[in-house]
């Protein structure tokens, strides 16, 4: 088995401004690039990964996949495209030709004013011509965007999301309810996955306890089933409370009581599949 960080990022923001990086991201508003990844994985099995934009732009997006031909632990990336454009898909068709290596697209929701973006006419076109890309779509949203997504999924059928870290539920606030019963409706949908990743700076940066994650993990786990849920680390943003080896440990501590297959899909065959990954 080939095990899989299905989340992670690379940045220099001496190249490019992150407007999200504020003064509490100030540990890691610097440079990070392939070789810091390899050292990070280090004394972990893990053996490929997925990268993902952090920044809503075509320049960023070229650079990643540049990043990912350049270095062979990259397997897939999921970059940026302007959804709204009414050339989306020649811009989707021109990555795609380009390189291989362009499995998903995402989007910063938080950026975006309007709860209900994912589901104007214009962004529904956009993602129309991302599935006929034979793209997935990154779902980077918060547990108050639960409805939002289970709505998109209905309207936008075939097409492949994939939520990022579980939905980001406020586990510092102890946020359970709302969070539960909104993934359990987003999870009635066959072509939706779940992402155990950034679950770590959900809760308090300096004080988070294993046993406090743990609940949050078993509950993706009994709503979306092992088949449709994967790791990803979120490194480097994960580095703001914990170090690679410690968010690895969590969800491998997490899931040791699963089946081998069941563990399989969670390392790797899940990311492989939703990304359509080629290893």
């Amino acid at each position: 088995m080939t095990v899989i960080d299905a989340h992670h990022h690379l940045w220099d923001p001496g190249m490019r401004d992150y407007p999200w990086m504020s003064d509490e991201h100030a540990a890691i508003r610097r440079p990070f690039d392939t070789e810091d990844m390899r050292q990070a994985i280090a004394g972990t099995p893990v053996e490929a990964t997925v990268l993902v934009q952090a920044l809503g732009s075509d320049e960023e997006t070229d650079w990643l996949l540049e990043l990912g031909g350049a270095d062979g632990l990259i397997a897939g990336v999921v970059g940026w495209a302007d959804l709204t454009s009414d050339r989306i898909a020649e811009r989707l068709h021109a990555l795609t030709a380009r390189t291989p290596l362009l499995k998903g697209i995402r989007h910063l929701l938080h950026d975006e004013p309007d709860p209900d973006w994912l589901l104007r006419v214009d962004v529904s076109a956009g993602l129309h011509a991302v599935r006929d890309a034979g793209l997935a779509y990154d779902l980077l949203i918060h547990s108050p965007d639960l409805p939002v997504a289970e709505q998109l999924a209905r309207t936008v059928p075939g097409l492949t999301l994939i939520v990022d870290h579980a939905a980001k539920p406020a586990i510092a606030a102890g946020e359970w309810g709302p969070w539960r019963t909104g993934l359990r409706r987003l999870a009635r949908h066959e072509q939706v996955y779940c992402k155990i990743s950034g679950l770590v700076t959900e809760a308090s940066w300096t004080g988070w306890r294993e046993a406090d994650i743990e609940r949050y993990i078993h509950a993706v786990l009994e709503e979306f089933g092992a088949d449709r849920c994967m790791f990803g680390s979120d490194w480097p943003v994960s580095l703001l409370a914990a170090s690679y080896a410690e968010v690895f440990d969590l969800v491998d501590t997490a899931t040791a009581a699963l089946s081998a297959d069941e563990r399989q899909a969670i390392f790797g065959g899940t990311a492989a599949a939703a990304y359509n990954l080629t290893l």
